[in-house]
């Protein structure tokens, strides 16, 4: 794999590029492999790359129904944090924090990592009162957040109104080192990585069915023919119950649909990212000037990638007396991703009742936040059969009541 780097840019614009490759291969799938990685977006690539990072696994396909990076992962707002109350949500999106931090130089791909700062407004008592609870609880799992009051908050962000007359704003849990980062390029960095590794990513591949012996799993049919298997990952969001059905067991886990939109470019007038609870909206700027939006998840199941009017208003209503700028914006585009929810709102790590199938699952709406923790956490449970950052997050916590509530502590699932 050429390396990049300023000298490789020089040196290509003097044989007019003639010299780039491939950033990864293309690959026809080889009759068996010793894992199979179902889902090549964030999580899946991330956990191939730390098998062949951290454990020498490289005889490895990832296996792809559409185009890499085409589901959720391409389909988000790239907040990045992990200001959580519940020590093992902290622990492992504070890892993902931490290995966001110098991914680009790990890949040697720019990912475009933003460390702007994430602020969590408090627009009521409650919500003042919770906020320096979880500023406690990150101090002493040493995340480093702490509580603004309201006048930081408009020095930091000059175009908030916090005096609205139904929601003002008191304050805000403030996480420094969180940011953004390019989601498409997430995908890209990890996937030049794991082919430079020898692994295969092969696109247009849709899983069949599952096939087993002995209680172990053995294969995968694919419409790209059957491919062998030592080991399988299943790791494909929002179908993830669709997959564990053709593994043999049921997940406790639904599908919704999460929306998102950008509005016309504009100048730079906010440099960080605000998410209000409250009115349930959150937004950022992006480097070309759009103002990202988002919001919550959609109220009935469904597996749709379009989005819709009532979702976008209801949004754009409550954020429009915090930001009164929005109100003068034209929407540029918008998307919809397919999340799966878990009762508590925490994800699924975990190997599963089909011997040597392990699930990757129930992120909700904040999946792409937890990208690299997620990846190292899921390498090192297929490689070595346990990890302690998936310990907590396995399924046997929903038939014991172990739960990792985070839909009340977090206030919101993002």
């Amino acid at each position: 794999m050429k390396r990049y780097s300023v000298f490789a840019i020089a040196r290509e614009a003097l044989r007019q590029h003639s010299g780039w490759t491939r950033a990864w291969a293309s690959p026809e799938p080889a009759a068996s492999y010793d894992v199979v990685i179902v889902g090549a977006g964030g999580h899946g690539l991330a956990t191939a790359y730390y098998l062949g990072k951290n454990f020498g696994i490289t005889n490895v396909a990832v296996l792809e129904k559409g185009w890499l990076g085409g589901g959720n992962t391409g389909r988000n707002t790239t907040i990045i944090r992990s200001n959580y109350l519940q020590d093992p949500s902290a622990a492992i999106y504070e890892k993902a924090r931490g290995l966001y931090e110098t991914l680009s130089q790990d890949l040697n791909y720019n990912i475009m990592f933003s460390p702007r700062g994430v602020m969590m407004l408090a627009q009521t008592e409650h919500e003042l009162r919770g906020y320096k609870r979880t500023e406690r609880a990150n101090a002493l799992q040493g995340v480093e957040t702490r509580f603004i009051d309201a006048a930081e908050v408009k020095r930091l962000v000059p175009i908030m109104n916090i005096d609205g007359p139904r929601y003002p704003v008191l304050g805000a849990l403030w996480q420094p080192r969180g940011g953004t980062a390019r989601h498409d390029a997430v995908a890209w960095g990890y996937a030049r990585a794991c082919s430079d590794m020898g692994m295969h990513i092969i696109e247009n591949c849709e899983v069949t069915g599952i096939q087993s012996a002995g209680g172990t799993v053995s294969a995968v049919n694919t419409t790209r023919g059957t491919i062998g298997c030592r080991k399988l990952g299943l790791v494909v969001a929002g179908h993830s119950g669709h997959l564990a059905d053709m593994a043999g067991f049921r997940l406790p886990v639904e599908s919704v649909a999460l929306q998102a939109l950008v509005s016309e470019p504009i100048k730079p007038c906010m440099d960080v990212v605000v998410m209000a609870n409250t009115v349930h909206g959150y937004m950022s700027q992006s480097d070309k000037g759009e103002m990202v939006i988002g919001g919550g998840a959609d109220h009935f199941n469904n597996y749709t990638q379009r989005g819709s009017w009532m979702h976008i208003e209801e949004t754009v209503r409550a954020l429009i007396e915090t930001f009164p700028m929005l109100s003068r914006l034209k929407m540029l585009r918008q998307w919809g991703g397919i999340v799966d929810m878990t009762g508590d709102r925490s994800p699924i790590l975990s190997k599963t009742p089909l011997g040597g199938c392990f699930i990757n699952c129930g992120w909700g709406t904040g999946g792409f936040k937890a990208i690299p923790g997620s990846g190292w956490a899921m390498a090192e449970l297929m490689a070595k059969g346990e990890s302690p950052l998936a310990a907590e997050f396995s399924l046997n916590r929903f038939r014991e009541g172990r739960f990792i509530d985070e839909s009340v502590a977090a206030g919101v699932a993002h």
